[in-house]
């Protein structure tokens, strides 16, 4: 299965190791948006986005690199690194899932953990999440994955 990863990861590099561990099993391709055409997610069989959230929401590069997709049909998965925990009522993997959908994509799963984060409120006391992911984290990324291949 041809499998790519367009992952933003700006600040700790907490997408970018999920995405890694998740490209292990996968043997997928990691790239961020700015370094691949939007056209070539459509010549994969799976595609997954992620990035780190940014007060509740998917970063900004990678949300314009999704809606300057082509429509087109295929299977996509989402993931997310955050300082806070993803609330139920409204997640922050939502607008991507729905953006995707949009266009024409098939989105099968979400996947989202905890990761350091020093965003305003949080670098008075050095941050929180400091040892994020961790090994259960990516094993966790890792198990997701192969769930995919199912």
């Amino acid at each position: 299965m041809k499998t790519l990863l367009v992952c933003t990861s700006v600040s700790h590099g907490n997408t970018r190791r999920v995405a890694e561990a998740m490209a292990e099993v996968l043997g997928a391709r990691v790239v961020a948006p700015q370094d691949v055409a939007v056209a070539e997610p459509s010549d994969h069989d799976l595609v997954g986005f992620g990035s780190g959230v940014f007060s509740q929401a998917m970063h900004p590069d990678l949300l314009a690199f999704v809606r300057a997709l082509p429509r087109s049909t295929g299977r996509a998965f989402v993931f997310a690194t955050s300082g806070l925990p993803e609330l139920p009522f409204a997640p922050f993997t939502r607008p991507l899932v729905r953006l995707l959908e949009g266009r024409g994509l098939t989105v099968e799963a979400t996947f989202t953990c905890r990761a350091f984060d020093t965003w305003a409120p949080f670098r008075p006391v050095g941050g929180i999440n400091k040892r994020r992911p961790d090994a259960g984290d990516l094993t966790a990324a890792r198990a997701f994955a192969g769930r995919l291949l199912r």
